[in-house]
C-alpha cells in the first residue's frame, strides 16, 4: 500500500480522514490561498486543492497526496474564514435566512506518476432566520473563527440550519470522503 499524505494543517480534515481508519501523515502545504482577480469560486477551490497537493508532491515521491479547499458562496460572493468575532457576527447575519452553497475542491495526486484527479463537490445549507442573540450565544459557545461560514456543522452549529442538502455530510466539514474513496480506488488504493 502506497504512503498517503493529507496536504493540510486543518484539524477538521484530519478528524474526517480518520474515519477511514487509514495510516497517513499530514503536511501543511503553506501556500498563498488568495483568490486571483475575477476568479470564480469553483475555480478557486479547484486550483487551491491541486496546488496544496502539488506543493507536497515537490518533496514527496511514490505516495498519494490529498488536497482540499472550501469556500462558502452567497450570491456569488465568497465567504471565507472569519478569523475574528466581529467578522463571524457579520457573516452569520449575512447568511441568516438564506441558502448558501459550500464548494469543496478535492484533489488526489499520484506523486510517482504525476496523475492528478480533481473534483468540485457542492453542499447546500439553508440557514434559519438568526436573531442577534442566537448569533452571539452561538459564537460565544463555539468560537468557529477558523471555519468557512462561521460555524461547525458537526457540533452546535447544527442549530443554525433549517436544512442540509448534499451527497456526503463530510463535504460540509471540508473533506468529501465518498468522492475521495473513489479517487483512491482509481489509483488502486482500496480502503477496505
Amino acid at each position: 500500500m502506497r504512503k498517503l499524505i493529507l496536504a493540510s494543517s486543518s484539524p477538521f480534515r484530519r478528524q474526517i480522514l480518520d474515519k477511514l481508519q487509514l495510516e497517513y501523515s499530514c503536511i501543511s502545504p503553506d501556500i498563498d490561498e488568495s483568490a486571483i482577480e475575477d476568479e470564480k469560486p469553483e475555480d478557486l477551490v479547484a486550483r487551491l486543492a491541486v496546488e496544496k497537493a502539488q506543493k507536497i508532491a515537490e518533496t514527496e515521491n511514490d505516495c498519494l497526496i490529498i488536497g482540499s479547499d472550501q469556500v462558502a458562496v452567497l450570491n456569488n460572493e465568497i465567504l471565507g474564514k472569519p478569523h475574528t468575532h466581529e467578522n463571524a457576527v457579520a457573516q452569520l447575519k449575512k447568511l441568516s435566512g438564506h441558502r448558501v452553497t459550500f464548494l469543496t475542491g478535492l484533489a488526489l495526486i499520484n506523486a510517482k506518476t504525476g496523475n492528478i484527479q480533481s473534483e468540485i463537490v457542492p453542499f447546500y445549507v439553508e440557514f434559519r432566520d438568526l436573531s442577534d442573540e442566537v448569533i452571539e450565544n452561538y459564537l460565544r459557545a463555539e468560537t468557529p473563527y477558523n471555519c468557512a461560514g462561521s460555524f461547525k456543522s458537526e457540533a452546535l452549529g447544527i442549530v443554525l440550519f433549517d436544512k442540509l442538502e448534499g451527497e456526503d455530510p463530510n463535504t460540509l466539514m471540508g473533506l468529501p470522503l465518498i468522492r475521495l474513496v473513489r479517487l483512491l480506488e482509481n489509483e488502486g488504493f482500496n480502503v477496505l
